[in-house]
């Protein structure tokens, strides 16, 4: 297993993180297999999304915002961030990933991305 850090700068943001996902991969010395990408926080979360037009992780950040606003009056969670945790339940904490001839097997116009929800944090990315 290979660990890495993400740092954010936003209180929501998608990371590209294929590079050091790929970089893992090759330190393992992975040729063939399925690698599972997972971060251990509750408020961020992995996906695997368009990397071609940046207004796609921008309007999935602006749609999940207009479903789970950051303040609602009925959130009971003492520390502020439950639309962090429940956006972060909602993309999932890992992602599963095909692995052949050392490459993620990715679509053309896909990447892995870290989704943060409640930065700026530094997160950690495990790769197995």
């Amino acid at each position: 297993m290979k660990c890495f850090e993400v740092t954010t700068r936003a209180r929501d943001q998608f990371i590209n993180i294929t590079d050091q996902v790929q970089h893992a991969i090759r330190a393992m010395g992975i040729d063939e297999d399925v690698v599972t990408v997972f971060t251990p926080h509750t408020t961020c979360g992995v996906t695997i999304n368009d990397n071609a037009h940046p207004d796609v992780a921008a309007d999935i950040l602006r749609q999940l915002d207009a479903v789970v606003p950051w303040r609602q009056p009925f959130y009971e969670h003492a520390e502020g961030n439950t639309a962090a945790h429940i956006k972060a339940s909602l993309m999932g904490s890992s992602v599963d990933v095909l692995v052949s001839c050392g490459r993620l097997q990715l679509g053309v116009w896909q990447a892995v991305y870290l989704c943060e929800f409640d930065g700026p944090r530094t997160r950690r990315v495990w790769v197995k």
